[in-house]
């Protein structure tokens, strides 16, 4: 499936490069949060592999941590003062960035958002991404599932991304509750519902670091927390790290979002119990098409029917399947994961 993924979008790209060889030079951007999270890693080696099937000169960018909005912009600045014909970018601060997204698209540029939408999300020219609100969604319906009646007494720590609250952590946490039965509040953000299971919200800039201080921090607000929802992976194996130094590893059910080779292993190892994996490679991939055909005439990416961005996929990883919850292996996650 993987193989499948990533040449059908490469095929596609080497056609669109071939409309390109008149001896102008395309060239994209990749601006990415940071460039030491496995995903965006990942992201980074999927859209270098495309623009140079594709003939495409790819300059890469990424902000110093996760939040960086400066760098970001400061990118934007540079990728329209170098011509390019594309940026691919996922925003730290998805409403923010905007000026400068409409200063890229004023002078020409087509801007896809990758992975994070933008606030509003047709700020960008498209967006290619996960349904964050579905991988939500699926591992709150498997917390759900696996507590079974006792859900109705889950006490449930949020694990959430950054206090700006960027579309795609606010997506993943509405999704989430909606999935695990909680009424949501206003669902374009996170920490305004008032049911009593969910003991509190905290940030972790989407690492283990500040996943291991969150999940301390609602630790001393509620010692019996028995459910963890986490932004990503990273963030939930600091979340276990917290947990293991009281002892309760092993009695508090934790999930998240990505599908890396790191947390996909962390549930075979008991760490995480479910996650939802996304595909990194195949979304930059597609986004290095997108900007080889916009070079090439003008042709506008479209979205995925029914929906307001190009969905790129997910799957819900676990070993501990739940009825009526649609999962696949964690062999199977294995063979899919990056990083």
């Amino acid at each position: 499936m993987k193989k499948l993924l990533i040449g059908t979008a490469l095929a596609a790209i080497t056609s669109a490069g071939s409309v390109l060889a008149d001896g102008h030079e395309v060239s994209a951007c990749l601006i990415t949060k940071t460039d030491t999270n496995p995903f965006f890693v990942k992201m980074r080696e999927g859209a270098e592999a495309a623009a140079a099937e594709a003939g495409i000169t790819l300059r890469s960018f990424a902000g110093q941590v996760d939040g960086d909005h400066e760098t970001q912009v400061a990118a934007i600045e540079t990728c329209i003062l170098d011509g390019a014909s594309g940026i691919l970018l996922t925003a730290s601060d998805t409403s923010s960035i905007v000026g400068a997204v409409t200063q890229a698209r004023d002078a020409g540029l087509l801007v896809i958002a990758l992975d994070t939408p933008l606030d509003p999300i047709d700020a960008a020219n498209a967006t290619f991404a996960t349904d964050n609100f579905l991988a939500g969604e699926l591992i709150g319906q498997w917390a759900a599932a696996q507590l079974g009646d006792e859900a109705a007494n889950a006490k449930i720590a949020m694990l959430d991304l950054a206090v700006s609250q960027p579309t795609v952590g606010v997506l993943r946490d509405q999704g989430f509750l909606q999935g695990f039965g909680i009424d949501l509040g206003d669902p374009n953000k996170w920490g305004d519902e008032d049911d009593a299971r969910i003991v509190g919200n905290d940030v972790t800039a989407g690492n283990e670091e500040g996943g291991r201080t969150a999940m301390e921090n609602l630790l001393a607000v509620d010692a019996d927390i028995n459910v963890v929802y986490t932004i990503n992976e990273p963030a939930a194996a600091g979340a276990y790290e917290a947990l293991r130094s009281i002892g309760r590893e092993d009695d508090v059910l934790i999930v998240s979002v990505d599908g890396g080779c790191p947390g996909v292993q962390n549930i075979a190892d008991g760490v995480i119990g479910a996650t939802s994996q996304q595909y990194p490679l195949r979304m930059a991939a597609l986004g290095i098409e997108a900007i080889a055909a916009f070079a090439a005439g003008g042709t506008m990416p479209e979205n995925t029917p029914g929906k307001d961005f190009f969905d790129t996929g997910v799957a819900l990883v676990t070993d501990q399947p739940a009825n009526g919850v649609e999962s696949i292996s964690v062999a199977e996650g294995t063979e899919l994961c990056w990083g």
